[in-house]
């Protein structure tokens, strides 16, 4: 399964949370990326995040919306089944692969909860294993 954020979300992603832009990196998580992480992780399959084609990115909307990826499904179980692709701007990749991904694993260790601006449909969390969905 393929997620482009250029087609099934935006040519302009906003900023870190709905509270403050308009396709936020926060709405993105909810709304295309958690379902299709969780769909890709039931079938063992790579999920493939492809970054390119956008009119840019603030690091805020990557941070969380890649950040709540590893919050809800753990380190080990989001590097094993995503791809993410940025031919465009390779350093996005590298953040969120060699910073993001690290900080957030560090929140859920620690329990420091994400922050949820809206009222979402219930997202899916893996709990021991299982991918369970509620709001949480």
């Amino acid at each position: 399964m393929t997620i482009s954020v250029l087609n099934d979300f935006t040519e302009y992603p906003g900023l870190r949370n709905c509270s403050i832009s308009e396709f936020s990196g926060e709405e993105f998580y909810h709304d295309h990326l958690n379902n299709g992480f969780k769909e890709s992780y039931d079938k063992k399959e790579k999920l493939i995040i492809n970054l390119d084609g956008t009119g840019g990115y603030a690091s805020s909307f990557l941070d969380e919306a890649f950040g709540n990826l590893v919050y809800d499904f753990t380190l080990n179980v989001v590097k094993s089944n995503i791809e993410i692709i940025s031919d465009e701007e390779p350093h996005w990749k590298d953040m969120i692969e060699e910073k993001t991904f690290l900080q957030w694993e560090k929140r859920r260790q620690v329990e420091e909860k994400p922050i949820v601006t809206k009222n979402h449909e219930p997202w899916y969390r893996l709990v021991n294993q299982v991918p369970i969905k509620k709001q949480w």
